[in-house]
């Protein structure tokens, strides 16, 4: 591994900037300065290799400089594609990331790990996986303010260019010097997949389910959809400015833009150690303190919300229990309220720790999608998730983030998270 130091940024979105119109161009954002609940920040550019699934294939593309890409199509599962390109003998370091894979796995990646009926319209046809694999990034700490390039070094490319990448991050350009003709963002009218009484048709039958005894909770998700025009970079940093999150993210994808601005943390592993924290039960901010508290005390009592969570957290124990060690899952925290700029949320804490000859990639297939956004049990809850939704899910409710090529992880639930095809 090679480390660099660079000059910290109280806003990363300052460094992006300089690669942010670069295809496959990614920024993890962790809400800082306006939020103080993450602390890292992840950028990242130029990947050696992607992995774009859709449906059965999955294309693998190898990217040199000066030459044309070459790809192959592999019908392979894509969890196993993706541990083959992050095989590697790294040291773990101090820094969470210096080299991997980041990108999305859509909700419908599901449909690989467990067969569904096809009843959904697959109208905007994204890829149901697209990952880089990235063999450097840069990296801010917000907690002891300080930045870096970080590098893995496995790419020849990395080395030679490292003194570029050095001078690019250490005096990012100014915006509007690189980029003078950003057209501003503009979203039009908004239609849902779901009019008034089809909603109502779909809740009656999920309660008509739950008192059968199908399920116990399902996740009922609906799509809004609008066009858009001008600068998607533009249009996200509004997005941060107006709801910072912890587990945000953009990615500039050749076939989409994914502006996220998630709360949620699906899956991190550290050294082996397992974390998960699903989100169930939520209040909506108030202007005076007051009111705001007594919203946050409400949500932390009610019975409704804490029963709602509980589910999602026996769902998460037995998901992490298929990969960690007998006896080391855990739940922490339990109905903790936790605070962001819109809303109270009611978070559950559950850790494990891998079991010998498991790894991160491992835990991801095991888990995915994730309980909150499915219900409980999850397979039927996917099941009449398929009946009852017009649209398939696609980047929404699925897993945004990154797997490090020292085995280590971090991936949000894709919520609150617009994709923008073209």
């Amino acid at each position: 591994m090679r480390v660099s130091p660079l000059p910290y940024r109280t806003d990363a979105g300052e460094l992006f900037e300089a690669i942010a119109d670069d295809p496959w161009a990614v920024f993890l954002d962790s809400g800082r300065p306006r939020s103080t609940a993450g602390r890292y920040d992840i950028i990242a550019a130029r990947p050696s290799t992607t992995l774009v699934t859709r449906g059965t294939m999955t294309e693998v593309r190898h990217h040199a400089p000066g030459a044309r890409a070459t790809a192959l199509l592999s019908p392979a599962d894509p969890f196993d594609l993706l541990r083959r390109y992050l095989a590697a003998e790294a040291t773990p370091g101090e820094l969470p990331f210096a080299g991997g894979a980041i990108g999305y796995f859509g909700y419908d990646l599901g449909r690989r790990l467990e067969r569904l009926p096809e009843l959904a319209q697959d109208a905007e046809a994204m890829p149901d996986m697209a990952v880089g694999i990235y063999d450097w990034a840069v990296l801010v700490d917000h907690e002891t303010r300080c930045a870096w390039l970080a590098g893995a070094e496995r790419d020849p490319r990395t080395a030679r260019d490292w003194d570029r990448l050095l001078a690019l991050f250490s005096e990012p350009p100014m915006a509007a010097a690189r980029h003078p003709a950003r057209t501003p963002f503009r979203i039009g009218p908004v239609a849902c997949n779901f009019d008034r009484d089809a909603y109502r048709h779909a809740f009656a039958r999920i309660l008509r389910y739950i008192h059968a005894g199908d399920c116990y909770q399902v996740n009922l998700a609906q799509r809004f959809s609008a066009p858009v025009q001008g600068d998607h970079w533009l249009g996200y940093q509004h997005l941060r400015r107006i709801n910072p999150a912890p587990y945000s993210a953009y990615l500039n994808h050749p076939s989409a833009r994914v502006l996220s601005s998630s709360p949620e943390l699906f899956l991190s592993v550290r050294g082996g150690a397992v974390e998960t924290k699903p989100i169930k039960g939520t209040r909506p901010r108030a202007s005076a303190p007051e009111a705001d508290s007594a919203l946050a005390m409400e949500l932390a009592a009610s019975l409704k919300d804490r029963a709602e969570n509980l589910m999602i957290v026996d769902l998460l124990r037995n998901d992490l229990g298929k990969v960690c060690r007998p006896g080391s899952v855990a739940v922490p925290h339990l109905f903790e309220v936790e605070s962001y700029a819109t809303v109270h949320h009611l978070v559950s804490t559950v850790t494990g720790r891998l079991a010998d000859g498991m790894d991160a990639v491992g835990l991801l297939r095991a888990s995915f999608p994730g309980g909150s956004i499915t219900g409980a049990p999850k397979l039927r809850a996917m099941e009449i998730i398929e009946e009852l939704e017009p649209n398939r899910r696609g980047v929404y409710c699925g897993a945004i983030g990154w797997l490090g090529f020292d085995g280590d992880m971090d991936t949000n639930i894709a919520i609150r998270t617009l994709a923008s095809s073209d």
